[in-house]
């Protein structure tokens, strides 16, 4: 079954990977570099801070536990664990894949991309709801973001998913966590 699986995935990614134009290229690389993304990260983070100063810090400690956890668990472990080859590291792949200058670390199973940009976004959903009109965007970035890494050459589909599946894991954890110290661990100490 694994076998299948993985059959599946490399058809995917060599069929997604084939829609390609140079003109798009440098676009895609930039859209993968953090630095891109700052004015998102600032106007989110004005966005927290205007809406409760007081308790904004629990977002941004969520947000930091959500991507410590994502990043940790995906780099950290499954990487290492599974040492998938990126496709842009898999000799089988040369001449054949679509890829944009850099590769990346040696494996790429699974994604932290597609894990720390869901994992912000999910995480952002379930804290703020309601809060913050437009925070449903967010997924779309993550989802954009992901992308990238299959158009780029960097990652297969399955990566994506499962770095998403992480993120999102990764996520209600910390939800779960902030929500519990602060309504029941800090209840019985300021009492």
């Amino acid at each position: 079954m694994i076998e299948i699986l993985k059959q599946w995935d490399e058809e995917l990614f060599l069929w997604l990977n084939s829609f390609h134009f140079d003109w798009l290229d440098p676009i895609m690389f930039q859209a993968t570099e953090t630095i891109t993304w700052f004015p998102l990260y600032a106007f989110l983070i004005y966005k927290i801070y205007k809406i409760d100063p007081k308790n904004s810090w629990w977002v941004f400690g969520g947000v930091a536990m959500t991507i410590l956890i994502s990043d940790q668990v995906t780099s950290g472990i499954m990487k290492p664990f599974f040492e998938r080859l990126r496709p842009c590291h898999d000799d089988r792949w040369e001449g054949v894949i679509h890829n944009y200058g850099r590769c990346g670390g040696l494996y790429g199973f699974v994604s932290s991309h597609a894990a720390n940009t869901f994992g912000l976004a999910v995480f952002l959903n379930r804290k703020l709801k309601g809060k913050i009109k437009g925070l449903k965007w967010l997924y779309l970035y993550a989802a954009f973001v992901s992308y990238t890494r299959v158009y780029l050459g960097v990652h297969y589909p399955f990566d994506i998913i499962l770095g998403a599946a992480v993120g999102t894991a990764a996520a209600w954890l910390s939800w779960f966590l902030i929500v519990f110290v602060k309504r029941e661990i800090l209840k019985k100490v300021l009492k």
